[in-house]
């Protein structure tokens, strides 16, 4: 378990953290306006991280050692094929709302660009909704820069 800038105490996700990485994704479902879905995601979760399909980092508070997690970060690999290096996509960035406002968001993102490094990665990519100021915030002040060449298109299949 390592402590980034003394706000947050993280670590890598194990099988023993499904349960937990599951409570706050749920509500990370619902601040997006999804339904909690919370028997599938319980599911999802668990095989994602038993196949080690992508990585789920969890954190917790620094003030007060609080019991259960506060916070976590799912980061997904992928390849830059035009750099040949892997990359990793920020797919799920959440801090429940009673812990906001005390770094634990730079914590967790300070922790994943160390892990991201580690493995030789060439970035990480990531995506916010249009409206999350406060997230933007964060990725502007920590030196992510909005990407204006490429347009993703997506089809819902």
């Amino acid at each position: 378990m390592t402590t980034h800038g003394h706000s947050a105490r993280i670590h890598r996700a194990t099988q023993d953290d499904v349960p937990e990485v599951t409570r706050l994704y749920v509500a990370y479902r619902i601040f997006y306006g999804e339904p909690p879905a919370a028997e599938a995601a319980l599911a999802s979760i668990g095989d994602r991280i038993r196949s080690n399909a992508g990585q789920y980092f969890l954190a917790w508070s620094a003030a007060g050692e609080p019991q259960a997690p506060v916070a976590f970060v799912h980061l997904m690999p992928t390849t830059n094929t035009l750099a040949m290096r892997p990359m990793w996509l920020l797919e799920d960035l959440y801090v429940d709302p009673a812990a906001r406002n005390q770094g634990i968001a730079t914590s967790l993102l300070r922790h994943a660009e160390d892990f991201a490094r580690s493995t030789g990665a060439e970035r990480i990519t990531l995506a916010t909704a249009h409206d999350n100021a406060a997230a933007q915030s964060i990725y502007r002040r920590l030196g992510y820069v909005r990407e204006d060449y490429f347009w993703y298109f997506h089809r819902v299949l």
